[in-house]
């Protein structure tokens, strides 16, 4: 999430660079949020200096009677306060929920586009090979082979789901043991099996919400959603630690039963 201050300090340059994104302008309304948000924060820090002011007299003279009507005004000046601070936590949910959506800023180096069409191609490995008859999609060749049943796969679960069975139920265990055994061997990376459920906290702190929480599954009491990969656990094992710079690199690789058993992206932690 943007910091709010970087935001202000910046936001005609943040704005184009955001308008490269698709044209749209995400920024809009943040500069009358947070101008309210600033003069409550005024307004209400000038109160209570004041009623900390007064207070102090109030409470050094012995005659009460002699400060009456401060001790009413003081009453008065609470209330408000209180209002103006209700108004002030109320300006801070919209503005978190704001700054939620903001997408993350593109590098300077990304090419401009609208479409797949304005990809850059900046290198190639192999050649494409050629083939001497029409290629079948992989559906088509996992049913053939009675490796893939989406028909029942769909009548078990339903749309999108599929039934792995046999080699092909196989080739997907080969390939995890394969990804984990690699990365965990050869490169250094820490096996985890994190939760296949978590918290809202851990949902927004890797971006899922609030943007996509209409798309993902989840439960309602107690609140948990059911993690699209082991990227979301695993980027939130250290979320509000602070880790020393002689434990870095950190470095996990999992993978999660997630509509398909399937290999996962690693997360390494860089040095800092």
């Amino acid at each position: 999430m943007l910091d709010m201050k970087i935001i202000r300090e910046n936001l005609e340059e943040i704005e184009q660079c955001l308008r490269r994104r698709g044209g749209e302008s995400y920024l809009d309304g943040f500069r009358s949020l947070d101008e309210r948000r600033r003069a409550l924060l005024k307004e209400g820090e000038a109160l209570k200096a004041l009623r900390n002011s007064v207070s102090d007299e109030i409470g050094r003279t012995k005659d009460k009677s002699l400060v009456q009507g401060k001790i009413v005004e003081m009453r008065e000046v609470s209330q408000k306060i209180k209002g103006l601070d209700e108004e002030l936590g109320e300006v801070d949910e919209q503005l978190n929920s704001f700054l939620l959506t903001v997408p993350n800023l593109p590098h300077p180096n990304t090419p401009h586009g609208r479409s797949e069409h304005d990809n850059v191609q900046v290198r190639t490995w192999g050649e494409p090979q050629t083939l001497a008859f029409t290629a079948k999609p992989h559906w088509d060749l996992g049913e053939a082979l009675g490796i893939l049943d989406f028909e029942r796969g769909a009548k078990i679960t339903g749309a999108r789901f599929t039934l792995y069975r046999g080699a092909g139920a196989r080739l997907e265990r080969a390939l995890i043991n394969l990804m984990l055994d690699l990365h965990t061997e050869s490169h250094g990376y820490q096996e985890v099996l994190p939760p296949f459920m978590v918290n809202r906290d851990s949902m927004q702190g890797t971006g899922q919400l609030p943007k996509f929480e209409e798309d993902l599954f989840k439960m309602v009491d107690p609140e948990f959603f059911l993690i699209p990969t082991a990227e979301v656990p695993v980027t939130n094992i250290h979320r509000g630690e602070i880790l020393k710079k002689s434990d870095l690199p950190i470095s996990y690789c999992a993978y999660t039963p997630v509509f398909a058993v399937r290999p996962d992206p690693m997360v390494r932690i860089p040095v800092a």
